[in-house]
């Protein structure tokens, strides 16, 4: 897979799965305590439009700040996954790669594609039978975004 640099001042679809297919969240805790370091990671380079977290892999939809430089950007997604990663292989004692290879990118250029990658995100939970019904799927941005109350970790 060709790399390419995040840029300041962009939407993209970050996504990234466990490797072997294993389970990235094991426990329900996992889930908030990912969101509370995608906070302190994330949050000074870019802002979450969107996210999914599923058992083996997750999908954000993000916009990546102004006056950021590229190596910052991705500086910030490399802290947030090792942080993790660390925190659940002492937790469960394992050793290793908890993520396949690096994470996944793709640079947004239309607002229609923007506006169909939020539904498909939102989608995921009930496309892979974790829910019947996504909306009430609470690992995802889908009812903070039609909520007027911000939902922080």
């Amino acid at each position: 897979m060709k790399y390419e640099v995040l840029v300041e001042d962009s939407f993209y679809h970050i996504y990234n799965c466990g490797n072997n297919k294993e389970n990235i969240f094991i426990e329900e805790q996992n889930y908030p305590y990912f969101l509370k370091l995608v906070k302190k990671h994330l949050l000074k380079t870019c802002d979450i439009l969107a996210y999914c977290l599923l058992k083996n892999h997750f999908h954000f939809i993000i916009k990546t700040k102004e006056n950021i430089l590229s190596k910052d950007i991705s500086q910030s997604f490399s802290n947030l996954f090792n942080s993790y990663s660390k925190s659940i292989n002492k937790k469960y004692g394992r050793n290793g790669s908890l993520f396949k290879d690096r994470f996944s990118r793709i640079k947004l250029d239309t607002e229609e594609y923007l506006k169909n990658l939020i539904i498909y995100v939102h989608l995921k939970p009930s496309h892979h039978e974790f829910i019947d019904d996504f909306r009430n799927y609470k690992h995802s941005s889908f009812n903070s975004i039609l909520s007027d109350k911000i939902q922080v970790y």
